[in-house]
């Protein structure tokens, strides 16, 4: 398994990383567990949750389930210092948690404690903002991202808030880096320069959509990430599973995302399946296995960290690992980038 570094070389993470966001719900806390060993077996060492998770459905009465399964492995196998465990602090949201409050200072510090007692663990590797308070574009809102109502004092008040108890939990050893999500250059760049301003925690990675058909990270984003030493996680690298072609000509496997999502958080459209078909016809032109192809792509990104993976299933799970080490070769990169000149925004 390729390993890459994060946060100027004090975290080494595999390409590949474990999300989590359905054990619990469709994924039973055994097969999560299961998961783990496999992942680690195959070298995989990063694992990503949130305390929002378990999703498909989001509950209120569900948060912080998959935080505490995992604690659950944790405490019962002791190997802490083999997993690096990246979680999340919700954002403003519809009421799962808080009652729909987003985070300020004060629901960081409290957050965390939440987090380190349903992990079971002292400490928590990369604690990220799940999504800006102020918005964002991501989740299929680039359409209509309109930025001219945000308040610039109020914002960096807010940084400057979150900033203070970042420096708070990391000076008491509870959370080692910070990190972002569903975060664009600007608000990236705000976190980075407060963060200098202040001596505060530098953030070390953003956690954004990326895959064949989600590619918003490749301007902007992407050249602040190398530039800065900020890492992308990429998460959803599958399209949601539209890429692994399950869904194509109006299949829907039973107990699929899209039986309970049937847009597939709007990423279903009259582009989407075209798109699907050229990076399939490449995959098997190729005798690639699409979900090894759409995984080496992310990979392969020149400011890509690590690229997380969702599994409901253990054969789901040994499908992906089976292509771990795949590198694309120049002719199949060299079609992928006709394809995406023909299907640039198909969602």
């Amino acid at each position: 398994m390729k390993m890459n570094t994060l946060a100027g070389g004090a975290l080494e993470v595999s390409a590949l990383s474990l999300g989590s966001m359905t054990w619990g719900s469709t994924t039973t806390p055994a097969e999560g567990h299961a998961q783990i060993d496999m992942a680690l077996d195959h070298e995989v060492n990063f694992v990503d949750t949130a305390e929002m998770y378990p999703v498909n459905p989001i509950s209120a009465d569900t948060v912080g389930r998959t935080e505490s399964l995992i604690g659950d492995w944790l405490a019962r196998t002791g190997r802490r210092g083999e997993v690096v465990i990246a979680t999340k602090v919700s954002g403003n949201n519809p009421g799962w948690v808080r009652g729909g409050r987003g985070y300020d200072g004060a629901t960081i510090r409290e957050a965390v404690d939440a987090s380190l007692k349903r992990l079971r663990t002292d400490f928590i590797d990369i604690y990220q903002t799940h999504w800006p308070n102020r918005g964002s574009y991501m989740f299929r809102q680039n359409w209509t991202y309109d930025p001219s109502k945000q308040d610039r004092e109020e914002t960096e008040a807010h940084m400057h808030d979150v900033l203070d108890a970042m420096a708070d939990v990391v000076k008491a050893g509870k959370v080692r880096h910070f990190g972002l999500s569903n975060e664009s250059a600007w608000g990236t760049s705000e976190w980075l320069r407060l963060a200098r301003e202040k001596g505060a925690p530098a953030v070390v990675s953003v956690q954004n959509e990326y895959s064949l058909l989600c590619r918003l990270a490749d301007t902007d984003l992407a050249e602040l990430c190398v530039n800065e030493g900020v890492g992308l996680l990429s998460f959803s690298p599958l399209a949601a599973g539209l890429l692994t072609g399950k869904y194509q000509h109006g299949h829907l496997p039973e107990g699929s995302r899209k039986t309970i999502h049937p847009e597939l958080g709007g990423r279903v459209t009259d582009q989407v399946f075209p798109a699907v078909t050229a990076y399939l016809d490449i995959a098997e032109r190729n005798g690639l296995d699409p979900v090894h192809m759409a995984l080496a792509f992310c990979v392969s990104r020149p400011f890509m960290s690590s690229t997380i993976f969702g599994a409901s299933t253990l054969a789901q799970l040994e499908r992906i690992l089976a292509g771990q080490d795949l590198i694309l070769s120049d002719e199949v990169m060299s079609e992928i980038d006709h394809a995406h000149r023909a299907h640039a925004m198909p969602y």
